[in-house]
C-alpha cells in the first residue's frame, strides 16, 4: 500500500511540475573563470542541468575572468548580467545584456570604486531591481585597507559591502558604504519577501566564521540588523537565493567539501538542510538564480543543440 501511495505522490508531484510554465536558469562559471558564462536549468528548484556551453567570454577587467555571474530579468525583459572580472586590481566590474542569450549587449567595465585609489578589489556584485523606485541596486565587497577595524584578517582581505543604484545600466549615483557589520563580508544577496520586508543573505569571511548568515531591513537600502547565526557550517559561500512554492532555497558552495549545498526556510529564522533532496552538476560555481517562463529554456535547448 505504501509503495502505491508513493507511486501516486511521485505521479502528481510530476504532473503539477509539467502542467506549471515556470522554469529556472541558473547562472554559473568553471575554474579557472577565464573560459565565460555557463547557465544551468531546471522545472522544479531542486534538480539542476548543465546547458554545457559557454555562453558569454569575458573581456574585460585586467585578468579577463567571469567569476559570480549575477543576472536579473528587468520589467522590459532584458537580461543584465555583471560578473567579477579580476581577482585583485580591479575598482570595478563587467556588464553586458541580452534579451535571448544568443545575441550580447557590448561587454563594458562599470568602475565604481575609482574614488577609492587604494581598493584592493571588487568581488561578487550582486543585482536587485528595487520595484518601487523603479531601479537597480548592484552590491558588491571591496577591501580598502586601514579603513575598518579588523580580526585576525590581513589588512588585504578585510572586507565591507558597497552599492551603487542605475535606473538603466548607463548613469551610476555615486558608490557608497552598503554594510558595515563590523565584521569582513562578501557575497551579499537582497531578498524581497513582501512590502517593506527585505532580507540579505551573506557570508561572514572572517577566519573563525567563513559560513552564511542573514540579516533584516524594511527597506532595499538598509540598515540592516539583527544579524543571525551561521545556518551552514563552515567553508561556505557564494548564496543564491529562489523561492520555490512556499519554502525559500537557499543554494551554496561547500568549498572545502568541494560539493554545493542548499537550505531551505520559510521565515529565515528556522533553516534545514536540502542537501539530500537537490541536484547541482559537478563544477558549478557561485551564480544568481532567475525565474523564467518555460519558452526561455526550450529556446536555449535548441540554440545549443545547433
Amino acid at each position: 500500500m505504501k509503495s502505491l501511495f508513493n507511486i501516486f505522490y511521485f505521479l502528481l508531484f510530476t504532473l503539477l511540475v509539467s502542467c506549471s510554465n515556470k522554469a529556472y536558469l541558473f547562472t554559473s562559471f568553471h575554474e579557472p573563470a577565464d573560459a565565460g558564462l555557463r547557465m544551468l536549468y531546471s522545472y522544479d528548484g531542486y534538480r539542476w542541468t548543465d546547458l554545457d556551453t559557454v555562453f558569454l567570454k569575458p573581456t574585460v577587467g585586467n585578468q579577463k575572468v567571469m567569476r559570480d555571474p549575477s543576472m536579473l530579468q528587468g520589467p522590459d525583459g532584458t537580461f543584465h548580467l555583471v560578473w567579477t572580472s579580476s581577482w585583485r586590481g580591479d575598482r570595478g566590474f563587467g556588464y553586458a545584456s541580452t534579451k535571448d542569450f544568443i545575441h550580447w549587449s557590448n561587454q563594458r567595465f562599470i568602475s565604481v570604486m575609482e574614488n577609492e585609489p587604494t581598493t584592493v578589489n571588487v568581488w561578487a556584485p550582486e543585482l536587485f531591481y528595487d520595484d518601487v523606485k523603479q531601479q537597480y541596486i548592484i552590491v558588491w565587497a571591496s577591501c580598502i585597507p586601514g579603513r575598518f577595524e579588523r580580526g585576525i584578517e590581513e589588512d588585504s582581505n578585510n572586507h565591507r559591502l558597497y552599492a551603487t543604484t542605475t535606473p538603466d545600466f548607463k548613469t551610476f549615483t555615486e558608490s557608497k558604504l552598503f554594510l558595515d557589520p563590523k565584521f569582513s563580508v562578501i557575497d551579499a544577496v537582497i531578498v524581497k519577501r513582501k512590502k517593506d520586508d527585505y532580507v540579505l543573505v551573506l557570508k561572514d569571511n572572517t577566519r573563525p566564521e567563513r559560513d552564511i548568515k542573514v540579516a533584516f531591513s524594511n527597506s532595499p537600502y538598509g540598515p540592516w540588523h539583527d544579524v543571525s547565526k551561521a545556518f551552514t557550517d563552515n567553508f561556505t559561500e557564494g548564496p543564491s537565493v529562489v523561492k520555490v512554492k512556499d519554502r525559500w532555497l537557499i543554494y551554496y558552495d561547500a568549498y572545502r567539501k568541494k560539493t554545493y549545498d542548499a537550505s531551505a526556510t520559510t521565515d529565515f529564522v528556522h533553516f534545514s538542510n536540502v542537501s539530500d533532496k537537490v541536484k547541482v552538476p559537478e563544477g558549478h560555481k557561485h551564480g544568481t538564480i532567475v525565474v523564467v517562463k518555460k519558452k526561455v529554456i526550450k529556446k536555449l535547448k535548441a540554440a545549443v543543440r545547433k
